[in-house]
């Protein structure tokens, strides 16, 4: 792809809306936002929408990048990056703060900005800080462009576990057990913060799962199965996060479901079952996306626990004021009870991932999925809502 080959004129007569789907990022999930990006852009219907795609290198420069799916992929159990695909190695994108223009430019060092005409809507597949968190979200607000996917509340709800489950809390959804040990805390007492863990061991037994605050993909987080490993899993989750996350661990089944937003309303799709991995300890990084561990679509679950993980899904997506899209992850305890863990607000999204075989499973292909998503987008304004 080259500047020359894209519109330069915001006033062609007739065009087809323009999505700009931008992906990369400074998380530790930028490879796997790339693989998200991917499975997009070789989705979206190119007869009924232009699209311009955008990467965020890990530096936190915007770039244009090749219109080329098939490179974003993991090849050789490696995730790619923006860089690999950047047109240049020193222009960059910058879109316009001003919702009365919504024109992208080009610039490189020495040259004139180049015009590269309007964006309709944006399509963020962006996982971790710095965009699924509403950074990004309010940059767009800002700019008067319309997004896929929830505002920046719900956004930064989604990405912070502790306030998460403290807006589930204060909503009457049911949470598993937790601490939270947040930076000045580590640094003034690092013992007394320990403590807080042990103590949370004594009261509900080990192991514990210690994680990023703030991060997703299974990033970051230990299984930790007794006092000897703590430490090592603290440093490795506060390498992505100085707040980190201390959960119990909850016996049962693991049981997702996601939400899609309707022109009527936020309905459930057919819940999946996520099984214990035959070669890790638990639903990781590895089992998720390099191995692909598979789901059961759908959850072998009865009727009544099937309506009761839907309306605690579309419970948990009012809960934080969501829009777009969710997938709620619960625990389906051995006592008979749904306990939620988390949600995404960005979840992945390539073909092998939970949420659109959850939708495909309803009747929902991944292309009218992500056709949904962005007329959804395109329907709602920018601004308080």
């Amino acid at each position: 792809m080259s500047t020359e080959n894209l519109p330069q004129s915001p006033d062609q007569p007739q065009r087809k809306p323009r999505v700009a789907v931008v992906f990369g990022g400074r998380s530790s999930e930028h490879g796997i936002s790339m693989v998200t990006a991917g499975a997009v852009l070789r989705a979206i219907d190119r007869t009924k929408y232009d699209v311009l795609p955008i990467g965020i290198t890990q530096s936190g420069r915007w770039v244009l990048t090749a219109d080329e799916p098939e490179r974003m992929a993991i090849t050789e159990r490696r995730t790619p990056n923006v860089e690999q695909l950047a047109e240049t190695g020193e222009g960059g994108v910058v879109l316009p703060v001003d919702p009365a223009n919504r024109e992208v430019v080009y610039t490189e060092p020495g040259s004139v900005p180049k015009a590269l005409g309007e964006i309709d809507v944006v399509f963020p597949v962006l996982h971790g800080p710095y965009g699924e968190d509403g950074t990004l979200q309010g940059l767009l607000e800002l700019s008067g462009v319309p997004y896929v996917g929830s505002g920046v509340l719900a956004s930064a709800v989604g990405q912070d576990k502790e306030y998460m489950k403290r807006v589930f809390t204060s909503f009457g959804l049911k949470v598993g057990p937790y601490v939270v040990i947040r930076p000045r805390e580590w640094e003034q007492d690092e013992s007394a913060a320990r403590k807080k863990i042990i103590d949370l061991a004594g009261d509900h037994g080990w192991p514990l799962f210690v994680k990023p605050a703030r991060a997703g993909s299974s990033i970051g987080i230990t299984k930790v199965e007794d006092l000897s490993g703590l430490d090592d899993a603290i440093a490795e989750a506060q390498r992505h996060d100085p707040k980190i996350l201390v959960e119990a661990a909850l016996r049962g089944r693991e049981i997702e479901c996601g939400v899609l937003e309707f022109e009527d309303g936020p309905r459930a799709s057919v819940p999946a079952e996520i099984p214990p991995p035959d070669a890790h300890a638990y639903y990781d990084f590895e089992a998720k996306y390099i191995d692909s561990t598979p789901g059961i679509v759908p959850a072998p679950l009865t009727p009544e626990e099937t309506a009761e993980v839907q309306r605690l899904a579309v419970d948990a997506f009012e809960a934080a004021s969501c829009e777009g899209l969710v997938r709620a992850d619960f625990f389906l305890t051995e006592d008979g009870e749904f306990v939620i863990n988390e949600i995404n607000t960005m979840p992945g999204f390539t073909p092998i991932s939970m949420y659109p075989q959850m939708w495909q499973a309803g009747g929902i292909s991944y292309p009218d999925l992500v056709d949904r998503l962005i007329e959804a987008a395109l329907r709602r304004s920018t601004g308080l809502r």
